[in-house]
């Protein structure tokens, strides 16, 4: 063979393989695929995995087919009652209809988010300008969220072949300004109620402790009377027995007196009395029978 007709067959044969490269193609089980010519989509969308034929001159548009994701951009509204709120909000959703998703945004990711942020934030709009905010941060906002969910379920699906799974709401706020407000209002009432609790705690704490100044003086009252009524019911039995005593033996009482006496007066040393001595306080001295001794003749 001349090398001519090698070469003719090498790239005969390299032609051939690029035909059957290019017309062969494989989706995986992530996606789903379109077939088109020149913008035209020819046949059914390819939903199940594995190896397709087409014509070279034709393009795969593979879409994905699972489970997504949009943020939809944070816009502000009037709630029911008249109040701002800021919401910042989500969606998930899977594309059913490849074919119905292609003609409608020509597989253009972003002009399909953008419009699909607009339906979800109008919707969200819609259903929360006829409630209270309360509502929205209350057990209400699940069922919210199902009939937002409701509401772009049929356009979402009629428009761009999409079955939207659920809409969510991240945040839902006052604005900045409004929520400072607010802060500094309920500042204002918590420092109002914590000096009305400090008022009423110092009211109950005088109250307390008057109290028991009263009963610590009732009970003091009560302690001295007692002790005093115990006192003389003492120094009456005292003098009761002092008494029965002298009533006895009275010149043994007076002698016993005036030896206490005697102690208590001359007991400490270096004691000096000056005192006549004729005088009753020494008639015990130097005697028998409480006489005093008879002076001595001159």
């Amino acid at each position: 063979m001349s090398s001519g007709r090698m070469i003719g067959a090498a790239v005969a044969l390299v032609v051939l393989a690029l035909l059957v490269q290019m017309s062969f193609f494989v989706i995986d089980p992530t996606k789903q695929a379109l077939v088109t010519a020149f913008g035209a989509v020819k046949g059914k969308p390819r939903t199940e995995p594995g190896l397709y034929f087409k014509w070279p001159w034709e393009d795969v548009v593979r879409i994905d087919k699972r489970l997504l994701h949009i943020e939809a951009e944070e816009f502000e509204l009037i709630a029911g009652d008249q109040k701002r709120l800021v919401v910042d909000a989500f969606a998930r959703y899977l594309i059913v209809d490849p074919l119905k998703y292609y003609q409608a945004t020509s597989n253009n990711e972003a002009t399909f988010r953008s419009q699909l942020g607009n339906l979800i934030n109008g919707n969200i709009r819609r259903e929360l300008g006829t409630v209270p905010l309360q509502a929205v941060l209350s057990e209400r906002r699940e069922q919210l969220m199902k009939d937002i969910t409701a509401f772009v379920q049929k356009p979402a699906l009629d428009e761009y072949g999409v079955r939207i799974v659920d809409v969510r709401i991240k945040r839902a706020d006052l604005p900045r300004e409004n929520s400072e407000a607010v802060y500094n209002r309920m500042r204002t009432q918590r420092e109002q109620e914590a000096r009305q609790l400090r008022a009423e705690g110092d009211e109950e704490s005088q109250r307390i402790k008057a109290g028991a100044d009263r009963e610590r003086i009732v009970l003091l009252s009560e302690a001295r009377k007692k002790s005093e009524t115990l006192r003389g019911e003492g120094d009456a039995q005292a003098i009761k027995i002092y008494a029965e005593a002298f009533g006895r033996d009275p010149q043994f009482f007076a002698f016993y007196r005036s030896m206490e006496a005697y102690r208590q007066a001359l007991g400490s040393a270096g004691t000096t009395m000056v005192l006549s001595p004729d005088s009753d306080f020494f008639r015990y001295f130097g005697n028998i029978g409480g006489q005093l001794p008879q002076a001595a003749p001159k």
